[in-house]
């Protein structure tokens, strides 16, 4: 399962600074996808982009232009879209001659959210 991060803009830059300085090693999980906070996501899980992330994974489509046929969504509005939820690590996009196909990349997330604190967690599965 994948954790993606959940911190700050100003911890993600302190990080990013101490590493660059050579005062600390980069993290692991450097690479995951990073979320300044839950609401960052949550407002990415539109019930549009949920319902879209659906279609993906039931019917399959074989090119965003297939997808934007079955949605009624422009193609470029569309690609838009599923660059927001490929860089959130919801989606991927694969290379499929010349044209781009949408797969999920997750089969669902878990979300533990501390009231007291940002200290929330989330994991993909």
């Amino acid at each position: 399962m994948t954790r993606p991060r959940i911190q700050s803009l100003r911890d993600l830059e302190g990080e990013m600074r101490a590493v660059a300085s050579g005062e600390k090693a980069p993290p692991k999980d450097a690479a995951a996808p990073s979320f300044d906070s839950v609401a960052v996501l949550m407002r990415l899980l539109t019930p549009e982009n949920r319902k879209l992330m659906a279609i993906i994974r039931d019917r399959k489509p074989k090119s965003i232009a297939e997808l934007a046929k079955w949605t009624g969504r422009a193609p470029s509005n569309l690609t838009r879209t599923l660059g927001k939820l490929e860089d959130a690590g919801l989606v991927r996009m694969l290379a499929d001659k010349k044209k781009k196909v949408p797969v999920p990349a997750v089969k669902s997330l878990r979300l533990r959210i501390d009231p007291f604190s940002q200290a929330d967690d989330l994991e993909f599965a």
